[in-house]
């Protein structure tokens, strides 16, 4: 949603797509007369443009219109002059008495979130500010993140932000039950650098200043590469990047190819940047319609125009992750358009979003909105500094456990932080909270589930002892709940009941995504150079967002402009990808979980003066008495599967344990680099004219998979927010550990009187092989209790 429209005021927050056509200006300037501007207002111009949605929110704006000579209502979220005859008058100004609370100039998009108090808030009270301190805005996790690898913060605290913010209110939530509130009130009590009441703007970098500390080059990777995917700025203008500002992040659709197919007769439908359609996305009851397709919800892939870097986890819910071939090639030869800058390759999506659902639901796949709350979403008027610190939800919330049903958990459930929890079932609630109704409202019937910090979950209800949720989509689906399971010995598989029911530990010490997770994008090594000699400079992100019109909008905003740069270009590439089952480790609330690399920043520097000051660095972070910033993070991948990771695939599996890939046993020799020519049989380089093919890096002198070494060291920092992340600890590795099982049957296969009596001539199969190692099992049960 962006820049000027070429012709009138555009209704809603479509002007923002509208406003970046500039080849739609015409030859002479348009211009209506003043009997046509009085009698339809801006629609004298975009006659054809979609209502911006539907029911009681329509109605109220198309009744204020015409109080301020706009019988369309545009004016009322839009502003502007609608009895004007020219484009420069129609967009400018606003009526003196809607300007007392509404729009006090024209606003290209009325969502953008400097001004969306005055356009969204005029009947969503409180969302603009809450949104603006929430982690959408200020990115402050990534940020803190980020510099810790680079060495620059030695901190858990959320320092930095995209903006110098003050929560005056303090710690006490502006929305939410009691119960909620004084959840919150105690967890930031506990958790105070995740959950702050000031940050400050991430700042500028000194480029004389690069020479002595050159890992502060790791604020300009921030501002210009990291800090982009924020709500107080619009989108990239990239294939799949495209996207409104503020509310319009998320609630106007924008199409990957960037491309309008609504009926304005003024909005070009050949140049990218514009809405899909000048229709309003939310809950159940907000239709979209497109040619001849009509939607309700947000759909994923408005998630993924920013979940598509750093976690992934839009692209890896939708099951694709980026790799470098682009293929296969279409007819002419080419390559994969490139989709967020990247080529992908489909793996397998989550289960809940794939298309085929479960015996007895309906077919089709669940919204990220279907999960994620409001709080999630919007923030609840803290300050967090972390995603765990804004999430309310947890797995358990829907499912339960094998032992209790969802509201027989109590709240806290899931994040523990290692602290025993109070035994009070945290039960059901009867009613929404006020913010809630906004969105589509259903039938609680016997309850609405609660969170696991006590807001009710406004979709998903008990009905006897079912869960159902109501999906944005207007699908229905029934949960499956793991108590309902055990107690019907309805399980799929030996291999689930033992797993969850048999051994208990799982399920109070690991998340249930360690198992469910299938894949997670692992994208090793993050090579990076920032070059500061002359004339080197790009986008910057922080620089664009600080620098906002009266009208809401950032420097970034004006089509082919990409808004403010600033000194230094950075440019990065990777080690080398995977995807399979990743490492285990421990997250911020104390639990089991998958860890992905995170910022692995391998760093070369040159300064203003063209010097390479560091080459291939490495920086040191004070994770476990100091650790290369060759981050592993723990992450939920949003990749769940039906079937769970194999038992093998943890306990057989040294990389699981974060011994690194095959033991680490593999890419070695990273600090010394390779040469590759002719050579002697002891390895000596024999011409004198020659390159090195791969450089070192000198502080590399183990695999990046590897994160701890079998007797305990801690090789790279594992997290950089939460005291409690971390590897596997030692304990928990032995007895997790069960490799080389396989030589406690197959070692007596040397003694051949002992082999030939259990031994098959006959190749025995898997059903087989474990029906012997039963049979063993139970002879030894048999010979023990005679024992006895």
């Amino acid at each position: 949603m962006r820049a000027l429209l070429s012709i009138t005021l555009v209704l809603f927050f479509g002007s923002a797509a509208v406003a970046q056509d500039q080849a739609a200006e015409p030859d002479e300037p348009i211009t209506v007369s003043a009997e046509l501007a009085a009698e339809k207002g801006c629609l004298s111009c975009h006659e054809g443009i979609e209502d911006f949605t539907q029911g009681v929110m329509m109605e109220t704006i198309q009744a204020m219109g015409p109080d301020y000579g706009d019988p369309g209502g545009c004016v009322v979220c839009h502003g502007g002059t609608p009895s004007a005859t020219t484009v420069e008058e129609a967009h400018s100004g606003s009526p003196g008495d809607l300007a007392d609370f509404g729009p006090h100039t024209f606003y290209p998009d009325p969502g953008a979130l400097w001004v969306a108090d005055r356009s969204c808030g005029q009947c969503h009270d409180g969302y603009s500010e809450r949104l603006m301190k929430s982690l959408m805005n200020t990115e402050a996790g990534k940020l803190q993140g980020n510099l810790w690898s680079w060495g620059v913060l030695d901190t858990h605290r959320s320092v930095y932000g995209n903006y110098s913010l003050v929560d005056e209110d303090g710690p006490d939530p502006i929305v939410g039950t009691d119960a909620y509130r004084e959840y919150m009130i105690a967890y930031a009590e506990a958790h105070p650098d995740q959950l702050v009441t000031s940050m400050e703007q991430v700042p500028e970098v000194d480029v004389n200043a690069i020479s002595e500390h050159p890992n502060l080059a790791g604020i300009t990777y921030s501002r210009q590469q990291c800090q982009r995917c924020h709500v107080g700025v619009s989108g990239r203008e990239k294939r799949g990047d495209f996207r409104g500002a503020g509310c319009s992040s998320c609630h106007v659709p924008y199409s990957n190819e960037g491309l309008y197919e609504g009926g304005d007769p003024m909005i070009s439908k050949e140049q990218p940047g514009k809405l899909l359609v000048h229709t309003m996305q939310g809950s159940r009851k907000s239709k979209v319609t497109v040619g001849d397709l009509t939607y309700s919800g947000i759909p994923n892939e408005s998630c993924s125009s920013c979940h598509n870097r750093g976690k992934r986890i839009g692209v890896s819910y939708q099951g694709i992750m980026e790799f470098p071939y682009g293929t296969p090639y279409d007819s002419q030869g080419n390559k994969q358009p490139a989709l967020h800058t990247k080529n992908y390759l489909f793996i397998k999506d989550d289960l809940h979003h794939q298309v085929q659902s479960r015996e007895g639901n309906p077919e089709g796949g669940m919204l990220c909105q279907d999960c994620h709350t409001t709080v999630d979403m919007h923030g609840d008027g803290n300050m967090p500094g972390t995603t765990l610190a804004q999430v309310e939800i947890e797995c358990e919330d829907c499912h339960g456990t094998v032992g209790q049903f969802p509201w027989e958990l109590p709240l806290g459930y899931g994040e523990e932080f290692q602290q025993d929890l109070a035994e009070t079932p945290r039960g059901l609630a009867e009613d929404l909270t006020a913010e809630q109704y906004f969105a589509e409202v259903y039938d609680p019937q016997d309850g609405y589930l609660l969170t696991t910090r006590g807001n009710p979950l406004g979709n998903v209800v008990r009905s006897g002892d079912k869960v159902i949720l109501h999906s944005a989509s207007g699908l229905d689906f029934e949960v499956p709940v793991l108590k309902q399971i055990a107690t019907d010995g309805t399980w799929k598989s030996p291999n689930a009941e033992v797993a969850m029911r048999s051994v208990g530990q799982h399920m109070e010490s690991m998340e249930c995504y360690a198992c469910h997770a299938d894949w997670a994008p692992q994208c090793y090594g993050c090579h990076i150079t920032v070059d500061y000699s002359e004339g080197k400079t790009d986008i910057d992100w922080i620089a664009n967002a600080n620098a906002r019109g009266e009208d809401g909008l950032t420097a970034d905003y004006p089509l082919g402009t990409n808004g403010l740069t600033s000194k230094g270009k950075v440019s990065e590439s990777r080690s080398y990808l995977r995807w399979e089952e990743p490492i285990l480790g421990i997250n911020g609330e104390g639990r089991v979980t998958p860890l992905m690399p995170g910022c692995q920043v391998i760093t070369t520097v040159i300064d203003k003066d063209g010097n390479t000051i560091v080459h291939n660095e490495t920086w040191m972070t004070p994770d476990a008495g100091g650790t290369k910033g060759l981050d592993h993070a723990a992450v939920q991948p949003h990749t769940a599967g039906r079937e769970a990771r194999t038992c093998e695939s943890c306990h057989n599996n040294p990389k699981a344990l974060g011994y690194g890939i095959s033991g680490g046993r593999f890419l070695k020799g990273y600090e010394d680099g390779l040469t590759v020519d002719l050579e002697t049989a002891m390895g000596d380089i024999i011409p004198q004219q020659t390159q090195m093919q791969s450089q070192p890096i000198p502080s590399l002198d183990h695999d990046l998979s590897r994160i701890v070494t079998e007797d305990g060291q801690q090789l790279v920092t594992v997290g950089s927010h939460w005291p409690l992340t971390g590897p596997l600890p030692q304990e928990m590795r032995e007895k997790m550990e069960r490799t080389g099982l396989c030589m406690g049957c197959h070692q007596n296969m040397t003694d051949e009187d002992v082999w030939g009596a259990v031994n098959s001539p006959r190749f025995v199969n898997n059903e087989e092989h474990q029906a012997v190692m039963d049979e063993a099992i139970h002879s030894l049960a048999e010979d023990r209790a005679a024992a006895q």
